[in-house]
């Protein structure tokens, strides 16, 4: 329990820290709005790489080099657990808006900090607000952001890696912008194998090879879920030998 504790105790001091640099971040935004995007990307991984000290987690990355530094891409990712986000967001290269579940809008001071880094929240439960989600997404690309989605809809409790919605690729389709695919293994041992406590853990992450949509076909578009779910799996079971 104790770094369970250690981590309430660092979020807290964040939070007190927040009163400051939420202002000051806005400020920023007035004069310089990419500023802003890149100094909240800079706050944030600096939060999420304390988390991730004091919980004790290790992480294997590989292919790090796919990450792109001038466009922005959609990334797919699986999803086995919370620090899913942590362990991954800290390896961005450029800012990414994550793609949330719609709860996480509910808490004032997580909302502020998530809408700086240009995160999104999805309803799952509501086809048309979906969509909206969907189509925001598309326009960060547009704009230069990165996304970031789990094309799964759901945390994943068994093994392997659960279908991917199609829907979720329609960011790439339309922008026709590069898809990274984001494996990872074993972050649900960090808290959900054992919530409400947290454990140290041994993850892996790889950033598979860009999947340019610009070279398929249409009728190949039309599976790109079907493809990159494919590879991931494939991925996935690879790196459990190095959990």
């Amino acid at each position: 329990m104790i770094r369970t504790l250690l981590v309430i105790i660092f979020v807290l001091l964040h939070a007190v820290c927040g009163i400051i640099l939420l202002p000051l971040c806005w400020l920023v935004g007035k004069c310089n709005p990419q500023a802003k995007d890149k100094m909240s990307l800079a706050i944030i991984q600096f939060t999420f790489r304390c988390i991730l000290f004091i919980c004790g987690v290790k992480t294997t990355v590989i292919g790090a080099e796919n990450i792109p530094t001038d466009e922005p891409v959609l990334f797919i990712g699986n999803h086995r657990g919370f620090f899913d986000i942590l362990v991954s967001y800290v390896y961005m290269k450029r800012p990414t808006g994550y793609i949330a579940k719609k709860e996480m809008n509910k808490v004032l001071y997580i909302r502020r900090w998530m809408n700086n880094i240009r995160c999104l929240f999805l309803d799952r439960e509501n086809p048309k607000e979906g969509l909206k989600t969907i189509l925001k997404s598309i326009d960060y690309i547009k704009e230069g952001v990165s996304v970031f989605i789990f094309p799964e809809g759901t945390r994943n409790k068994g093994e392997g890696i659960q279908r991917f919605h199609a829907g979720s690729f329609k960011p790439a389709v339309k922008t026709k912008c590069k898809i990274i695919p984001v494996t990872q293994n074993n972050t649900e041992a960090v808290f959900e194998r054992q919530k409400p406590r947290i454990c140290r853990a041994h993850t892996v992450i790889e950033f598979g090879k860009p999947i340019d949509p610009k070279t398929l076909s249409s009728e190949d578009l039309k599976s790109i879920h079907e493809y990159t779910h494919a590879i991931m799996l494939e991925t996935y079971e690879k790196n459990q030998k190095l959990v």
